[in-house]
């Protein structure tokens, strides 16, 4: 943590005073806390098998993600697919395991289910974390957290345009809700059966939510209003992705749980839990 707290005091010494309200000159100020986050959950992960220590993980590195999208207009093309990819890559290493533990705590409702199956999920998670562990670590994230803020913020502080803070980040967010009322729209009238309308606006919500919250102090306007709708939309479809992600999880190991004669039970209360959190969810929508 101290060598990226490092990097960006050397960022900062660096800039020109007249460039301390550009986009380009804040941007370290807003990664540099991110990596030495996500950098310590990863840490945290070899040593914490919790549940919490690898959601964090992978909520840092969501929130990375946002980030590099934020700043997309600045940066090279390929190197910023490049870098959210990486980001995605890691989220998803730490997410597989996150995924058994969510559906570990979904059976543990029905006691009698949870009773003949709890045994082989509970195997599944291991080797799953051990499999997390290993591509966290083989991907040495420390140092690949720190390149990415070195080289990004090389990239802008040498870029002869400089666009202030303000009009920037105002830009993105209209440009992140824009896109997030485009998939609303798509999902409000899509069938309950295409679940991927309604992810969309999930993905896109927690984009916007992101950046609300990493600029929001120099934001024009008060956005107050729309951060409370969208911890609405977050919880709803938060908890409608939990039942989804579960169920296709538990489909695609069935066969780990062989001779487990519940599994048709889980699958049921499933596909009931679906339904209800669908409808839940396109109600949400129908009030917007």
């Amino acid at each position: 943590m101290q060598a990226s707290r490092k990097v960006d005091r050397q960022v900062a010494d660096s800039m020109p005073a007249e460039a301390a309200s550009s986009a380009q000159a804040a941007f370290a100020s807003y990664a540099a806390p991110l990596i030495d986050e996500a950098i310590e959950h990863a840490n945290e992960v070899h040593e914490d098998a919790s549940p919490e220590a690898l959601h964090k993980l992978r909520v840092s590195l969501r929130r990375l993600r946002s980030l590099w999208w934020a700043f997309e207009p600045l940066l090279d093309k390929a190197g910023n697919t490049h870098q959210r990819a990486l980001y995605k890559y890691l989220a998803t290493a730490a997410g597989k395991t996150r995924d058994w533990d969510i559906l570990i705590e979904l059976i543990a409702r029905d006691e009698r289910v949870a009773h003949e199956l709890a045994p082989k999920l509970q195997a599944a998670r291991s080797s799953a974390l051990a499999t997390s562990r290993e591509t966290l670590s083989n991907a040495h994230v420390k140092r690949l957290l720190q390149d990415a803020l070195t080289s990004v913020s090389k990239e802008l502080n040498t870029a002869h345009e400089r666009v202030p803070l303000q009009t920037f980040v105002d830009r993105r967010v209209a440009a992140s809700e824009r896109s997030l009322k485009k998939r609303i729209k798509r999902a409000s009238r899509a069938k309950r059966s295409n679940y991927t309308a309604f992810h969309d606006v999930r993905k896109a919500g927690k984009k916007v939510r992101y950046l609300l919250e990493f600029f929001e102090p120099v934001l024009s306007g008060n956005h107050k209003p729309v951060l409370k709708q969208l911890k609405q939309i977050q919880k709803r479809f938060g908890a409608l992705n939990d039942i989804v992600a579960s169920e296709m999880l538990l489909r695609d190991n069935l066969d780990l749980l062989a001779g487990s004669g519940d599994a048709d039970a889980a699958l049921h209360w499933f596909r009931k839990a679906r339904k209800r959190r669908m409808r839940a969810a396109a109600g949400l929508l129908r009030k917007r």
